[in-house]
């Protein structure tokens, strides 16, 4: 038997699921057959995930937003980190730092982000993402 016959035959017999799911005897997994209460997850799959979440959150980002393939590295990082907690749809919300992002008025769209509900939830977060936004 090859690895890879042997991993079909593993997926065969624990079955295969995505999303986070409780077994027989109440343990939630995920994967196949990844206990994530007793093992959880290792670091190296957690830096796996995480690079993997920033490429999905890039990739819509510059999808739904062109305008921050022109910024600078710092701004465009922020705007990542923002799409990574709230999410596309409600960073899209964000209308008034949008259209200051568009006249390159950092100033006025790190003020923006501060007169958020979002600021007020996550605090020194979006203190130190404004400070990124209007400094570069």
């Amino acid at each position: 038997m090859t690895p890879a016959e042997f991993e079909m035959m593993l997926i065969r017999h624990e079955g295969m699921e995505l999303k986070p799911y409780k077994d027989t005897v109440g343990k939630l997994t995920i994967g196949v057959g990844r206990n994530l209460d007793d093992r959880g997850i290792s670091e190296e799959e957690a830096m796996y995930l995480l690079r993997n979440d920033i490429e999905i959150h890039a990739r819509e980002l510059a999808d739904r937003f062109p305008v921050v393939r022109d910024l600078s590295g710092a701004r465009y990082y922020v705007l990542v980190n923002m799409c990574f907690n709230i999410g596309i749809h409600r960073l899209a919300g964000f209308q008034r730092m949008w259209a200051a992002i568009d006249r390159h008025d950092y100033a006025s769209a790190s003020l923006e982000m501060l007169d958020s509900k979002w600021a007020k939830q996550v605090g020194k977060r979006a203190e130190e993402l404004a400070e990124i936004m209007r400094v570069g």
